[in-house]
């Protein structure tokens, strides 16, 4: 990441710290993956809410990852730049959503939310390739995210999960 992308960045500006996922977008190799960690201790705090307050409180941080994601590509001067993170601690939490919280459900969940945003199958990499502004570098999330929950509802199915 060139010193230019992030000269118009302000750790004081809420959109930037969202945005960049406090910071865990700044990782010099695969700040997906590390916005994705940075999103779990999020998900635990959340995961003691009712189905209905937590998905409340994602379809919130998705209207206000729209708005925060487009700013600070915007300030930037690059259409989602990898260190916007926002993205995929959404996406991590639809992931997650009534799932039974365990080690072995936040790392298949992380697994397979890693798996679907990286290799975007139909229709996320056509997402991707279409939409723009912070709506589009949110919606392949929330489509990998989505893709990632129906897996790991039905991979907790399996009777050696069961």
């Amino acid at each position: 990441m060139a010193k230019s992308d992030f000269e118009n960045l302000r750790w004081y500006n809420l959109n930037h710290l969202l945005a960049l996922g406090f910071g865990s977008g700044l990782a010099p190799k695969a700040p997906g993956t590390f916005g994705t960690l940075a999103a779990i201790p999020f998900f635990l705090l959340m995961s003691g809410l009712t189905p209905t307050s937590y998905a409340l409180l994602v379809v919130f941080s998705f209207i206000i990852g729209i708005w925060v994601c487009h700013k600070t590509s915007e300030d930037m001067g690059s259409h989602d730049h990898g260190s916007i993170v926002w993205d995929e601690f959404v996406g991590f939490w639809i992931t997650m959503f009534m799932v039974p919280v365990s080690l072995t459900s936040v790392v298949l969940g992380f697994a397979l939310f890693r798996l679907f945003d990286v290799w975007k199958p139909w229709p996320i990499a056509l997402v991707d390739r279409k939409v723009g502004g912070g709506f589009g570098i949110m919606i392949d999330d929330v489509i990998a995210g989505i893709f990632a929950a129906i897996s790991l509802q039905l991979i907790l199915r399996l009777p050696y999960f069961s």
